[in-house]
């Protein structure tokens, strides 16, 4: 088998890290503590671009509480 000629760098396992867990649906918070940030406004200000579809996910959980109250 061939050796692989990867190059990586702890810099970039941290950001694969981070990538990785925001990918999952970890909270920003959590991240940015993992991460040592002092702020959750500083991992935002990194990683912000990484959070998609919140506003579908939150809809979601707001339409389900409310069919949960009609069925009550």
């Amino acid at each position: 088998m061939a050796e692989l000629d990867i190059h990586c760098t702890l810099h970039a396992l941290r950001h694969t890290h981070a990538s990785q867990l925001i990918a999952a649906g970890m909270d920003i918070l959590t991240v940015g503590r993992r991460l040592g940030h002092a702020s959750a406004a500083i991992t935002l200000g990194v990683y912000g671009h990484l959070f998609t579809n919140t506003d579908a996910k939150a809809a979601e959980i707001i339409e389900a509480a409310f069919a949960k109250v009609r069925t009550e």
